[in-house]
């Protein structure tokens, strides 16, 4: 029998020729790990046995099952819902891989709208892969938005910050015409009820960035913080009564100080916030897709396909998405 306070933890398995299976059985071979959760991999069985095999140096255990009925709460499950007849070729991009990361993604989301999991984390993926073979696909933020009730938004969580975007997967090129009142307001309404809904936070203080160079110093050099990063910034405090305080400059915004005196950071576009996160957070960071009705968390990196066939990859940040997601679901539910 399962144990029903064990929380049913789904992974869907990644890009199978990076590091993404590595960082999953590195991670569940921590019996801590496994007294908090059950894991179900979803993916094809004889290539997760040819995999270990490969790269792994010590005897790893898979248990096949073709069920969640089936699970077995001390062990690492793995759901085939799906046969390929596909060789391991480590560290080399693959179309036939994408397609194996893509179908796992595709199946873990069903057994999370069926309930059958009750949390998940992704590994890595390669979306040029992906998109040999799926035309639309853009990320994980955006697939899981299409798929769960509620409006998603990316953050990354660490024990420095927690940190969200207004624009995300999209050309610098495009950065400043998705600046608007409306997308900020929105973003750190939605920022502000993640940190009260899934980490307990009851007034959150968010600190919101400039755009441009030194916060437009003044309007030489851009004009958005004036016409519409403040104003933004003062509806949401008196419409909405959230705490937030801004426009800061990024360049100078990330030091310690400034990181204790807030508990979310709303950045304008990707690489102002991704930057300083992977360089304070890279080991333990967490992405969270915040937001949706569902819980889902998945390590920083990417799939690091120069280093997939060196067993040498750290696992702490997909342990960390794991940890997080654990404990995401426990604070909603209490």
């Amino acid at each position: 029998m399962l144990q029903k306070s064990k929380i049913k933890l789904g992974i869907s398995v990644g890009d199978l020729h990076g590091i993404g299976l590595q960082v999953i059985l590195k991670t569940l071979q921590d019996n801590k790990i496994l007294q908090k959760c059950t894991p179900i991999i979803f993916a094809p069985y004889n290539i997760c046995c040819d995999y270990t095999n490969i790269v792994e140096e010590k005897p790893i255990t898979l248990n096949k099952i073709n069920s969640i009925l089936d699970l077995h709460p001390n062990k690492i499950n793995i759901l085939e819902n799906k046969k390929y007849n596909h060789k391991l070729a480590i560290g080399i991009p693959s179309k036939q891989s994408g397609l194996i990361a893509f179908d796992s993604l595709n199946d873990s989301c069903k057994a999370l709208e069926k309930k059958e999991i009750d949390v998940l984390v992704t590994a890595p993926i390669d979306k040029y892969q992906i998109r040999r073979s799926i035309n639309n696909f853009i990320g994980h933020t955006e697939f899981l938005e299409s798929k769960f009730l509620g409006s998603s938004l990316m953050m990354m969580i660490s024990s420095i910050m927690k940190i969200a975007f207004v624009t995300g997967h999209i050309p610098l090129s495009e950065v400043s015409t998705s600046i608007t009142e409306e997308n900020i307001i929105e973003k750190a309404k939605r920022l502000n009820n993640s940190l009260i809904t899934d980490f307990n936070i009851l007034k959150p203080k968010i600190a919101i960035l400039g755009l441009n160079p030194h916060s437009g110093e003044n309007g030489m050099l851009g004009k958005e913080e004036d016409h519409i990063i403040s104003p933004a910034i003062n509806t949401i405090n008196k419409k909405y009564n959230i705490l937030a305080k801004g426009p800061f400059p990024a360049d100078s915004f990330f030091t310690n100080d400034n990181l204790s005196l807030y508990d979310g950071i709303l950045a304008m576009y990707h690489d102002q916030g991704l930057i300083p996160f992977k360089a304070l957070s890279f080991s333990d960071g967490v992405n969270f897709t915040a937001g949706l009705n569902i819980i889902r968390t998945s390590p920083v990196h990417g799939v690091a396909y120069d280093i997939g066939a060196t067993g040498n990859a750290n696992e702490k940040s997909f342990k960390s998405a794991v940890i997080s997601a654990c404990q995401i679901l426990k604070t909603r539910d209490s």
